[in-house]
């Protein structure tokens, strides 16, 4: 049999009768979009993640007091390790070489009040000029804190653009004084917008000198984390552990039992993607169910029209055609369904795709591999359960197919 001619009769078969071919087409189409939409959801979510870490710093290492255990996160090894990290640390850290940057730093929250009488309660964080760098964050108005102010445990702050926004509302901040603890700060700057990282908004916080912070609002001697950023980023395997190294021999204690973690960008990127991943194969797998039913949908139809159509290929076979051609002409009903489907199911996962995109602002990224592999499975799909109603078309007697009533 000629292809057109088997193009001809495959739109003849389907044709007869469009209700049921529409019905059995849908089942593909419901599960291919869900699957392509799913996929599309992970992947733009992963990449979510990962521009989210990246914007917290360039190449950047983070050591924290404590250390990691599997399902347990970030607990205490015994030594007082949520207050071994200290200022001296982070300036030996500085003599590694490949390291460009280092910021200390000691975190705290507190309630934040204006001379207009606005108040928040938001992230005190005691840094130093570095921090702009290491962090990769600017500021908008106004200046950063010097190393003046770190001397001279300087009352001065910089703010984020929410704290700016809820204690001064459409008011310039700048030269404006903050209350934080009972101690005025007086604001030098307002950062620049960017935006919530996951679990960190940068947004949402207030830097002031790390010498005031320590000496005067908190009290604390030590450091809640030190942020390194590394001048290449294939040096930081490197870098990490000659910083593990040297943070053990200067608190006394082994490489295998630490009172420290180090934690980079990879590693974080990696935690999250792979939640992310098992998420999204977990419910790519629940929409390939539907994709197995309309398989058997497909099987169901053409068993169907085999039936139906016995005494067609009766006399088809005794006006000479072969068992193949019969074949052939069954099995390419089934795929012309499946790669509708496909194309139908693809067009509307990228729909749902960009919906739940604009909707709940969840980033989606429609891959070409998704794609190809909605084709993919369709394209099997038609095939694997195509094939038993072909084959059985095809052995069927002509004698006994012609005097089917």
């Amino acid at each position: 049999m000629k292809f057109i001619d088997l193009i001809k009769e495959t739109h003849v078969g389907l044709s007869a009768n469009k209700v049921r071919s529409g019905l059995t087409v849908l089942g593909i189409v419901i599960g291919i979009s869900s699957v392509v939409a799913m996929i599309s959801i992970g992947q733009g979510a992963s990449a979510s993640i990962e521009s989210s870490i990246e914007g917290l710093g360039s190449n950047l290492l983070t050591i924290i007091p404590g250390t990691v255990q599997p399902g347990r996160g970030f607990v205490s090894s015994g030594r007082g390790s949520a207050e071994t990290l200290k200022n001296a640390d982070a300036d030996a850290i500085m003599d590694i070489q490949g390291v460009a940057a280092v910021s200390p730093e000691y975190q705290q929250r507190f309630q934040i009040v204006s001379t207009v009488g606005n108040n928040t309660n938001s992230l005190v964080i005691g840094a130093v000029p570095a921090y702009e760098t290491v962090r990769n964050v600017s500021v908008g108005v106004g200046s950063f804190i010097t190393e003046q102010h770190l001397r001279s445990m300087g009352r001065v702050a910089v703010v984020g653009a929410t704290v700016a926004s809820d204690l001064f509302g459409e008011e310039e901040p700048l030269g404006k004084t903050i209350r934080v603890n009972r101690v005025i700060f007086k604001v030098i700057g307002v950062m620049e917008a960017k935006g919530s990282s996951g679990f960190f908004n940068a947004d949402d916080m207030v830097i002031v000198p790390l010498s005031t912070m320590q000496k005067i609002l908190s009290g604390a001697e030590h450091l809640s984390l030190i942020a390194v950023s590394v001048l290449n980023k294939d040096e930081m395997p490197l870098v990490q552990s000659e910083a593990s190294s040297l943070l053990a021999a200067r608190h006394r204690v082994t490489i295998d039992n630490p009172d420290f973690s180090i934690v980079s960008q990879a590693d974080i990127v990696g935690a999250l993607t792979q939640v992310t991943d098992t998420f999204t194969i977990f419910l790519a797998s629940i929409a390939g169910i539907s994709l197995l039913v309309g398989g058997i949908g497909i099987m169901n139809m053409m068993l169907t029209t085999v039936t139906e159509r016995t005494r067609e290929i009766g006399l088809r076979k005794a006006l000479g055609a072969k068992n193949r051609d019969i074949s052939a002409q069954f099995l390419a009903e089934a795929i012309v369904l499946t790669v509708i489907g496909g194309i139908v199911g693809v067009i509307l996962g990228w729909l749902i795709s960009k919906t739940v995109s604009q909707v709940a602002g969840i980033a989606t990224e429609v891959s070409l591999g998704a794609v190809l592999l909605a084709f993919g499975v369709s394209a099997g799909i038609g095939i694997v359960f195509g094939y038993y109603p072909a084959r059985r078309a095809s052995r069927l007697n002509p004698i006994e197919a012609l005097r089917y009533e």
